[in-house]
């Protein structure tokens, strides 16, 4: 049995229903994703992913462990050199 119903405007735009907002918990400006399971389409809440979960879909391993006195001499680094005087 459906949640709930929309139309589609001519401009090819839909309204998300009340009920499936609540139950996907988004709101203005939040980013749906379209995905195609076999013959269904299906609609969800866009994933929102971490740096680390990019570096081990990039590199397939697990980021080296920093202390945070490396990232900060890291930082410090890449700040001189972008804005070191030429």
């Amino acid at each position: 049995m459906a949640i709930a119903y929309s139309k589609l405007t001519a401009q090819g735009q839909i309204s998300v229903p009340k009920e499936v907002r609540q139950r996907l918990g988004v709101g203005p400006g939040s980013v749906l994703e379209w995905d195609e399971e076999g013959e269904r389409m299906v609609v969800r809440r866009a994933g929102r992913y971490t740096s680390e979960d990019i570096h081990r879909a990039l590199f397939e391993k697990e980021p080296e462990p920093r202390t945070l006195d490396e990232l900060k001499s890291g930082v410090r680094q890449y700040i001189k050199s972008r804005h070191a005087r030429r």
